[in-house]
């Protein structure tokens, strides 16, 4: 440790004597730390060192596989899909669903979520969630209703499209809670605007 500390040392008083303008005649070339000719081999480790073992009755922790998320947008933004080991979600924005300050669902709404609906057939899915988000403006309560309003609507094409299919149904309005975006610009504001279909994804 000693030895590493002096290499340190040199290399702080080199780099600081560097920085402040400081040079002498007989410095020569520039050298990267570690590389000089007189430099010596990496320290080598001891793997008897108590301090490299595990104490006493300490295990290690169950190896797991990290959840992985990808996230899939298209040009528009209009609509995200996000895939992670377990979920697929898909969040739409309300301005491709509904009009202003409106649930009531345009053709090209439900087509939109017909197609989602696919998707829920493909990986089998029997648990679906529907939930509805706002923005901050006007005031909460009426963001709460809001939200839930279009939550029901998505929910209602979703029960047609997977009328033959096994499926429970979670739906709730979360108004303004749980932004994905800045409120304080239009753009932020347009994409918490939304109504997320998503559910557990399958080996299918």
């Amino acid at each position: 440790m000693t030895h590493t500390r002096s290499i340190l040392i040199g290399t702080v008083v080199a780099l600081l004597a560097v920085s402040s303008g400081v040079a002498h005649a007989e410095d020569g070339p520039s050298i990267p730390p570690g590389t000089e000719a007189s430099a010596s081999a990496p320290v080598e480790l001891d793997a008897n060192d108590p301090d490299l073992k595990l104490p006493d009755g300490a295990t290690l922790a169950e190896p797991k596989v990290l959840d992985i998320k990808q996230v899939v947008e298209d040009q528009s933004g209009d609509e995200r899909r996000e895939d992670t080991n377990s979920d697929v979600k898909f969040a739409l924005q309300a301005e491709v669903l509904f009009g202003k300050d409106s649930a009531k669902l345009g053709a090209a709404a439900k087509s939109r979520i017909a197609a989602i609906a696919d998707e829920i057939k493909t990986q089998n899915a029997t648990r679906i969630r529907v939930f509805g988000f706002t923005d901050n403006l006007g005031s909460s309560a009426h963001g709460d209703v809001l939200s839930r309003k279009r939550a029901n609507a998505v929910h209602g094409v979703l029960v047609q499209e997977l009328s033959d299919s096994n499926v429970t149904y979670e739906v709730r309005g979360y108004g303004e809670q749980y932004p994905i975006a800045d409120n304080s610009t239009e753009a932020g504001r347009k994409k918490n605007r939304r109504v997320e279909i998503s559910f557990p994804r399958t080996d299918s």
